[in-house]
């Protein structure tokens, strides 16, 4: 595979946890804290931090990832970023993590090429509280959820070596289709022009082996996972995929709305996303979570997401879904909460799609309006 960061990236992040104290031996157990241990062991052991560092970070960034599907130098940036508070370290690590995340979960490098208007501080005094049957309504929505891993396929045979699963988040769209990205069914490593496509029948390979684990809302409980029987629609344009289980299960599906999302200029609207990032058991953004920006194909927003989460149901307050969560993308000069820098994720309208299924997969665009009607 190629690395993730260039050997200059990697002396950057090299020099930034010299300089921070993160090279101290004593830290470096809380860098590697969620990284398989029998990984951990095989990691020559060096005398001098510096050297111990860049050791380690070169060694993970020829790790595209381990067999749990993890991605080990995602783990150790992201444990580095909490172990930081100086902004000027943090800034070259949060960068660092950003491009890793985004390459190992093979989203697409969406162009930040908007402007992009400051959300002005008069949202602190606005009354930002909701009904309680919101939550109700939210427990309810996270049930059609479900963590997604996708094995790789190359030539009509699992990809070797480094033939992990590359975790997504779906939902239920009707009751026997679950929906998530196309980059996440193309379980690929990379962004832009260094990201492969797979081959028309490996993609229905990895689709046919896909495993989605609805309820997974925590480690303690071991629930079973749902198999998919064929892909039914997709494009990587929109970036969404369709997938049929093999057994629908016997719950209610998300409801989309009506109309796709607009904002008026001075509008604050707020998002939310059910999600599973990193593979892990699932969580909810309810915070940081404004609209700053939407247009006929997408919806830009600040809600918390990363790695894993792409796939994911964008709802409106009311829990009806607008968009499909697809990827991240750093933005420059954005007032948001006190900072200058802020992350901004995109998802695809869902009117979009499904006007894209209506055009080219008819009976499957029928199926899904027979159960949002019910």
């Amino acid at each position: 595979m190629t690395a993730y960061l260039s050997p200059d990236e990697i002396l950057q992040v090299r020099d930034t946890a010299l300089e921070t104290g993160l090279a101290d031996p004593s830290v470096r157990p809380l860098l590697f804290d969620g990284i398989m241990p029998k990984y951990r062991g095989t990691l020559p052991l060096l005398s001098a931090p510096g050297q111990q560092v860049h050791s380690d970070l070169n060694a993970m960034n020829r790790v595209e990832r381990l067999v749990d599907g993890s991605v080990p130098l995602e783990i150790w940036l992201r444990n580095a970023v909490a172990q930081t508070t100086e902004a000027a370290p943090l800034a070259v690590l949060q960068r660092a993590l950003d491009d890793v995340a985004r390459s190992a979960g093979g989203e697409p490098d969406i162009m930040a090429g908007m402007p992009a208007p400051e959300i002005k501080e008069e949202i602190v005094h606005r009354d930002d509280t909701v009904p309680f049957d919101f939550l109700r309504g939210g427990e309810l929505a996270g049930t059609a959820v479900a963590r997604i891993k996708v094995p790789p396929y190359q030539g009509g045979a699992p990809l070797q070596p480094n033939g992990f699963p590359h975790a997504g988040t779906g939902w239920l769209i009707a009751p026997s289709l679950l929906i998530t990205n196309h980059h996440v069914v193309n379980a690929r490593t990379g962004t832009g022009a260094g990201r492969s496509q797979a081959e028309a029948d490996d993609l229905r390979l990895q689709a046919v082996h896909t495993r989605a684990r609805f309820d997974y809302d925590t480690d303690d409980v071991e629930t079973e996972e749902a198999t998919v029987s064929e892909l039914v629609a997709a494009d990587p344009e929109l970036d969404y995929a369709v997938l049929r289980l093999t057994d629908g299960p016997t719950r209610p599906v998300l409801k989309l709305a009506k109309e796709s999302l607009a904002v008026a200029k001075g509008d604050f609207v707020a998002v939310n996303i059910i999600q599973h990032p990193g593979g892990q058991p699932k969580r909810v953004a309810l915070r940081n979570n404004l609209v700053y920006e939407a247009d006929e194909s997408d919806v830009r927003y600040f809600t918390d997401t990363r790695g894993g989460s792409s796939g994911s149901p964008v709802f409106t307050d009311d829990w009806k879904v607008v968009a499909l969560h697809r990827g991240t993308r750093r933005v420059e000069d954005v007032m948001f909460q006190g900072r200058t820098t802020a992350f901004v994720n995109v998802g695809t309208q869902m009117g979009v799609v499904m006007r894209h299924l209506q055009a080219n997969s008819p009976d499957i665009h029928a199926e899904i309006e027979a159960a949002q009607r019910d």
